[in-house]
Order: C-alpha cells, then sequence, then structure tokens
C-alpha cells in the first residue's frame, strides 16, 4: 500500500525546469494565510455511526482503510480521484492518498486519519505538478482535517508508514482493506442496508438524473450524433454534482442491442429509439442508474411500442415482488415469467413460456441476457463483495436499494425475429428501495409508461 507523500510526487519530466536554491528559498515565503473554502461535510453524523458499526465487529483490531491514489491515464497525466468506496461510506470523500485507521481504545475505536500535509513553503508547492498546491490546489492539511472530517485525530500522511511498522512490531491485530477478503466483505454486507442519510443522497441523485435526461430530451430535434445525448448528461452531472457514476450508454437505434453501449459515436436519426442508461453521482459519491427508451421522434411506432409496453409490464410484475421477506431473485423470476409469455405472443418464440423457462433449456435469454437486478449505492453495482447467500441468494430487508431493469433486445440480424422486430432494444430501469411493507420507486420522477414518455418528449421539446 503507497503509505509515504513522497509516493505520491510525480516524477520529473524532460519538460520540467531546472529550480535553483534560490528561487526555492524566494518561493518559501511571503504567502498570507487563507481560510479554507469549508469547515466541514454535511452528514457527518451518519459516517461515525457507520464507524461505529464497524468498531462493534472488530473488538481490539486496528482497521485500516486507504482512500487511494490517482491512477495515470498516460505519461503524466491522471484520471478524476475518486476515493475507494469503502473509505467513502466511513469517512467524507476527501484527499488522494488519505488513509483512515481506527485504532482500539477499550471496547470501541478511536479514528485516525492519515492526511497529505500542506507543502507551501517547501519545493514541491511549486515544482510538483501533480500534488504542489500552486498546480492542483490549497490542501487542508493535518490541522482543518479534523473538523472537516469528523474524526477523533489527524496526522501527516508521512506518519503513516512508521506507525503501521510499530504496529507490525508490536504484533497488533489488524484488518486492511485490499489485503483482507474477510474485512472487505464484511464492509460490503454492511453496505446492504442503507442508513437515512445514504437514501437521501440516492434520491438526491435521481432528482439531477431527471434533469440530465431532460437535457438530453430537448436535443432530439437536432442532434446528429449519440455524443451530443451523452455530452449534456455529463454537463449536467458536473454542474450539479460530482460526475456520472459510470459510462453513460446512449444508444440510438439498433445500438440499443448492445447492452453496454458505450462508443456513443453513432449517427442519430428519425424514427430511432433512444436508449439511454445513465447516472448522476453525488458529491458524497452516491449514484443513481436509471435507465428509459425513448422515441426520438416524440411518439413510438406500433412495433416499438409493443416491445416497450411488454417491457414496462415485465418491470411492474418486478416491482410488484420487491419487499421485505421475498428473497433477492423473485423479481427476476416474475419479470422473466412476462417477458417469456410476452415473447410467445409477440411470435418470437415458437415454443410455450413454460418451455423456454426450463431452466435446462432458457430459451427466452436469447433476447433479454441479463438479470433485472443489482445493489445501488456508492457503487453502481453496489456491495460486489458481500457473499452469495447474503446478496444473490438472501432475503430482501429494508433499507436495501436494487434496480429493476428488465429489457428486451432484438438483433437486427437475428434471422428467429420477426422483420419488423429487428433492431429494436428497449431496457427500463429504475432504483429501487425496500421499505418496511414494500418498496419506494427513487426514480418514478422520471416517467417510465409509454404514453407519460411520449407526453414528457412534447412538453421539453415544445418548450426548450
Amino acid at each position: 500500500m503507497r503509505s509515504k507523500e513522497s509516493d505520491l510526487i510525480a516524477p520529473r519530466n524532460a519538460y520540467d525546469p531546472e529550480t535553483p536554491d534560490a528561487l526555492v528559498a524566494f518561493m518559501a515565503g511571503g504567502w498570507t494565510d487563507r481560510a479554507p473554502a469549508a469547515a466541514s461535510r454535511g452528514g457527518t453524523a451518519a459516517y461515525r455511526a457507520r464507524r461505529d458499526a464497524l468498531s462493534g465487529a472488530y473488538p481490539g483490531a486496528y482497521l485500516i482503510v486507504p482512500a487511494g491514489v490517482e491512477q495515470i491515464r498516460e505519461n503524466d497525466t491522471v484520471f478524476r480521484f475518486r476515493p475507494n468506496s469503502d473509505f467513502a461510506y466511513l469517512v467524507p470523500p476527501g484527499e488522494q492518498g488519505t488513509v483512515l485507521v481506527m485504532e482500539p481504545r477499550g471496547s470501541a475505536h478511536r479514528s485516525i486519519l492519515f492526511v497529505p500535509e500542506r507543502n507551501r513553503g517547501t519545493a514541491e508547492f511549486f515544482t510538483d505538478r501533480a500534488r504542489g498546491e500552486i498546480w492542483v490546489g490549497r490542501r487542508r492539511g493535518v490541522a482543518e482535517s479534523t473538523a472537516y472530517f469528523d474524526v477523533d485525530e489527524c496526522r501527516p500522511l508521512e506518519a503513516l508508514e512508521p506507525f503501521l511498522r510499530e504496529l507490525h512490531d508490536a504484533g497488533h491485530a489488524s484488518k486492511r482493506l485490499g489485503a483482507d477478503d474477510d474485512f472487505a466483505t464484511h464492509l460490503s454486507e454492511m453496505r446492504l442496508i442503507k442508513d437515512g442519510f445514504e437514501l437521501d443522497e440516492l434520491r438526491k441523485a435521481c432528482g439531477i438524473t431527471k434533469r440530465a435526461f431532460e437535457d438530453v430530451i430537448r436535443l432530439f430535434p437536432t442532434a446528429k450524433s449519440e455524443r451530443e445525448f451523452e455530452a449534456a448528461f455529463w454537463s449536467r452531472a458536473r454542474i450539479e454534482a460530482n460526475d456520472t457514476g459510470y459510462l453513460t450508454v446512449a444508444a440510438a437505434g439498433d445500438h440499443a442491442c448492445t447492452l453496454h453501449w458505450t462508443h456513443n459515436d453513432g449517427a442519430v436519426e428519425a424514427g430511432q429509439l433512444l436508449l439511454l442508461d445513465a447516472g448522476v453521482e453525488c458529491d458524497s459519491l452516491y449514484t443513481a442508474d436509471v435507465t428509459r427508451t425513448l422515441p426520438i421522434s416524440g411518439r413510438f411506432t406500433p412495433e416499438q411500442r409493443a416491445v416497450y409496453d411488454l417491457v414496462f409490464a415485465a418491470q411492474q410484475a418486478a416491482m410488484a415482488a420487491v419487499a421485505p421477506g421475498n428473497d433477492f431473485l423473485e423479481p427476476n423470476r416474475r419479470a422473466m415469467r412476462v417477458l417469456a409469455e410476452g415473447l410467445v405472443d409477440l411470435g418470437v418464440l415458437r415454443v410455450s413460456a413454460d418451455e423456454a423457462l426450463d431452466p435446462e433449456r432458457q430459451f427466452f435469454r436469447r433476447y433479454t441476457l441479463h438479470n433485472v437486478s443489482h445493489m445501488l449505492g456508492l457503487d453502481v453495482h453496489d456491495c460486489a463483495k458481500a457473499r452469495a447467500h447474503e446478496y444473490r441468494f438472501g432475503t430482501l430487508r429494508e433499507g436495501m436499494v436494487l434496480t429493476v431493469e428488465p429489457g428486451l433486445y432484438f438483433q437486427p440480424d437475428d434471422a428467429t425475429v420477426p422483420e419488423a422486430l429487428r433492431g429494436i432494444g428497449v431496457r427500463i430501469e429504475d432504483d429501487v428501495a425496500v421499505t418496511r411493507d414494500g418498496c419506494e420507486n427513487l426514480s418514478a420522477i422520471l416517467p417510465s409508461r409509454a404514453g407519460d414518455v411520449e407526453a414528457w418528449i412534447a412538453e421539453l421539446v415544445e418548450n426548450r
């Protein structure tokens, strides 16, 4: 694990100028102090409660959770930093290199955050393009970080390596994320149940996502490329939040039959459907994951409408099964039954629905491929390290958040599909929280019934 400040300094490049000692001395002084932009983050009580819950699971053990570091895009340019999701579950998102250590104290733990120090007054301040504050912005440093992150103590990142060495030499028990599979599994399973703060952040993400979808729809009369749709969605995500939660799928026409079409470089033509699978990630890093399939000309053709209505009916059947006590796969079973019966009615499947659903055949999957649900939260595919009996083969519980997203994809070259349906791809996806007696559709603010979708498009295009 990278742990020293020196590990975070980019190597010198061929184009970097020489820096004489006199310039270092001149740059070291003459600076005034500036107040930090914000004294603290919101929702810190929720993070502290999660740390307390984690503490109870590992009495007497040191728990070590790194935020991670920037990833190289090419040479000395990097992708925008995003903290490790488990770190962001326990501490508000912060700077790269930061490491959370939960130190046992009696029957509980105290939180120590090792953070990069401010480097004003040092050569790195103005020579290091990757970490120098004059290049990338002011750091909070040790003094400000304690209040900002609401932890018990902050220490400089340079102090982490000797701290860890001392723990090792003393034989203290420790759990380090990235090195202990059971620790990662435990955190994933904690994250299965969302608290009130998390649910509010997911509602916020869905609200911004709706506005981003509307930005896309307003382009329908003029757009020439899928890239325009992707750019419009991303723009809203950056204006109101942190980013998109994953690569946007902006699939027009038969590109919608490619489930994860993220090239988004196709031409847009009147009469096509746009399958837009996209979600906004809030500053807290909680993300929406919503799909709507939209007629670019404003109205579905009869063939498009027939496929769309079938997918919508499958989603409604699945949504009715999202309730505490049902197993995780029950929404999928109900949706697949509706899809299989509908495929028979459309003349796509030439066997009975029961035969198509037979586990030894599963012929229906030629046209749908994926199950309807995955967990959602800090990651678009959240809680991925949870054990199967807690997740895929587990029971739905109040506080879980999952997607419900049936789809049908009739490949343009599939001779088993009636010609009029070839090239049509439809997916409808919503973000659903399990409640005490049923569920809450967090993304229901985006219309999904076919007639409502057409009315939504008409209003937005008329008033753009």
